[in-house]
Parts: C-alpha cells; sequence; structure tokens
C-alpha cells in the first residue's frame, strides 16, 4: 500500500472466490468488504489467479518478467514447488526484487511455521513488556508486529531498487515478522543485551524518565512526559537517578491534584508551557483532532491520507480498495498484452476469474 501512495503500480494476485482472507475480518463491513481489508488495500489492482491451475503458474511467471518487484508471504519453499522461487524468476527476470515476507525468516528452526503478529509479538517479548505494572502481559491494541513488518519491507524494496541502478541485478530480501519486532525492542534490548537488565511491564510508564506516563483527570485522561535535559549529562547521572525515585514518590499526590480538574483545563494550564502534554483521545476524538483532521480524504471509502509528505511533488491520489477480481482482464490485456481470445479461453477454463461487477 506504501508503495503504492509513492506511485506504484501495484497488482494483487488473489485465490478466486474468497480472495485475501482479510476481506471477511469483520465486523464491521462496508458492502461486502470488511473494513479491516479496506484500511490496508486502497492503490492496488486485484486479479484472481489459480496457482494450482498450471496456466495459473505461468501467468504469474510472466508478470515476475515485466514487473520491478514480487512480494510474497508464502512459507518459505512453498512458490518454489510452484516454478516461482526466486531462483526460478530472476532467471527470467535477473532485475527483479523479490521480497518474501514470512514469520521466522528462510531459515531456522522455525522457518517452516506459518507468521501471524500474536505468536511474534510473544515470542519477540513485546508482549512481556507491554500491559499494567504487576498485571498480565497485553498484545499491543493494533498490529504492530505485522505493521512494521511492512514498514521494514517497504524500505527494504526502495534500497534493493536503488542498489539494482548501479548493479542491474535484483535481490531477494529475506524480511520476517520475528526479526521485525527484535529489532523494535530498542532500548529494552540494549539494556539486556549490554547490562544483563531483564525488562519488565511499566503500564504507561517509563522505567528511566519520571513522569512520563498516562495521568487521569476528571473525567479523561492525559499524558505528560517532562525530560529534565540538564540531568542528562554524564556526571549528573546520580543525581537523575534521585530525581526519578522522589518523582516517582511524589506520584500520588500528582495524581490527587490532577484529578481536582478536567483535562480541557490542564491542557489550557500547561499551553505555552513548553511542557510535552496531550489527552488519551478517543478514536471519534482522533479525527476529530484539528492536526489530524486535514490528512483525511473522502473517496468512495474514506481513509486517512499517507504519513509522509514531499516538499516538491505530491503522488496521484489514492485508489479505492479493489474488489476480488476487478481488474484480472484489465491487467492481462494491458500488462501481458493477450489477446481477447486468450483472456476468454483463460476464463473459462478457470485459470482466472473476472469479477463480474466489472
Amino acid at each position: 500500500m506504501i508503495l503504492g501512495d509513492l506511485g506504484a503500480q501495484v497488482i494483487k494476485v488473489e485465490r478466486p472466490g474468497a480472495g485475501d482472507d482479510t476481506r471477511a475480518w469483520g465486523p464491521p463491513f462496508v458492502a461486502s468488504e470488511s473494513a479491516y481489508f479496506l484500511s490496508v488495500n486502497r492503490n492496488k489492482k486485484s486479479i484472481a489467479v489459480d496457482l494450482k491451475h498450471p496456466r495459473g503458474a505461468q501467468i504469474v511467471q510472466q508478470l515476475a518478467g515485466v514487473c520491478d518487484v514480487l512480494l510474497e508471504n508464502y512459507v518459505p519453499g512453498k512458490l518454489r514447488q510452484m516454478g516461482l522461487g526466486y531462483e526460478q524468476l530472476s532467471g527470467l527476470n535477473p532485475r527483479l526484487v523479490y521480497c518474501s515476507i514470512t514469520g521466522y525468516g528462510q531459515t531456522g528452526p522455525h522457518a517452516q511455521s506459518p507468521g501471524y503478529d500474536s505468536i511474534a509479538s510473544a515470542v519477540s517479548g513485546m508482549m512481556h513488556i507491554t500491559g499494567p505494572e504487576g498485571g498480565d502481559p497485553v498484545r499491543p491494541g493494533v498490529a504492530m508486529t505485522d505493521l512494521a513488518t511492512g514498514l521494514y519491507a517497504h524500505g527494504a524494496v526502495m534500497a534493493a531498487l536503488l542498489q539494482r541502478q548501479k548493479t542491474g541485478r535484483g535481490v531477494h530480501i529475506d524480511c520476517n515478522l520475528l526479526s521485525s519486532q527484535v529489532s523494535c525492542l530498542s532500548h529494552i534490548a540494549a539494556n539486556y543485551l549490554n547490562a544483563g537488565k531483564e525488562a519488565r511491564r511499566w503500564g504507561t510508564a517509563h522505567e528511566s524518565i519520571v513522569p512520563y506516563q498516562v495521568t487521569p483527570s476528571t473525567g479523561h485522561y492525559l499524558t505528560i512526559t517532562l525530560l529534565i535535559s540538564h540531568l542528562q549529562h554524564r556526571k549528573d547521572r546520580k543525581n537523575l537517578r534521585k530525581y526519578n525515585i522522589e518523582s516517582t514518590l511524589l506520584d500520588n499526590k500528582r495524581i490527587k491534584r490532577f484529578l481536582q480538574e478536567t483535562t480541557a483545563d490542564w491542557l489550557k494550564k500547561f499551553k505555552g508551557s513548553g511542557v510535552p502534554v496531550g489527552p488519551i483521545n478517543s478514536i471519534q476524538e482522533v479525527f476529530s483532532e484539528p492536526q489530524v483532521s486535514d490528512d483525511t480524504h473522502p473517496p468512495s471509502v474514506v481513509e486517512w491520507s499517507p504519513a509522509v509528505r514531499f516538499s516538491s511533488f505530491s503522488p496521484s491520489g489514492p485508489t479505492p480498495p479493489p474488489l476480488i477480481g476487478q481488474h484480472t482482464v484489465e491487467v492481462l490485456r494491458d500488462v501481458l498484452s493477450y489477446s481477447n481470445e486468450v483472456i476468454e479461453t483463460l476464463l473459462e477454463s478457470k485459470a482466472v476469474v473476472q469479477n463480474e461487477v466489472f
């Protein structure tokens, strides 16, 4: 989707019938599609191809021959059995950038295991550090491991395309959920690897910075961050520890004081003070925020704009998520130059399916 935001023509290959599993991940649904599917599938053209049909696999081979990038998320080795592995397709198109997204990577003891966000979040330690202090582990509210992996894959594809400009050849990218989430452990990993410190759950608080957490107010919550920069110097580390301990002891007094007024009152008091502070918004409140509301746009499906903007150009506007097989005939005709007769034969053989609405 991000590559599509940047202007790439994205062809989504789906199995005839049900298509992408996430189409059924509801409620809620918008017409026949789940809101979940709609959230990550703009800027794509859908072709319905039966990869178990000999002509179906051949169509994907031919598409790989004329495309710059192929992204796949099969268990390692599965596509090779269909003649669609990296070695096979790079032989047809040496410039192909082939990005594999799996649960655990191409090698290792778990390589053949299916990958799911919640499992990788657990195995990577992400759930271990997420949740209330002294409470149970908690899964993040959105699929952060999936999202992080997609972001890493996007950056890797762009880097591979730049490398191809130098070498003239493509590359196989090994991107997986577990490695992506472990790499996002950041200072938590560094604390353990360099200082032997095991992590624990802190709720909304921070183990090194105080105050840095959610604070209740009348009828709402807000979060406050106070970085004591003058204590960050190496010689003041003892003072920083002392400050954090004292601030922690003051938490109950601080909470009692904040409960005496509303979040709106506190936001007014802090405005212009230089202290970072913000309300804990509901999703409805998020999309009512003036800073956010400018980033949404109302096509047939309401979506939010890409996160990144450019000073000198604007990619073309997004296209809505496709129905299953919406673009099958279009892609066969315009990308692979198939004749009407050949397309008709493929449709009759069920190697491909065209959405009847289109």
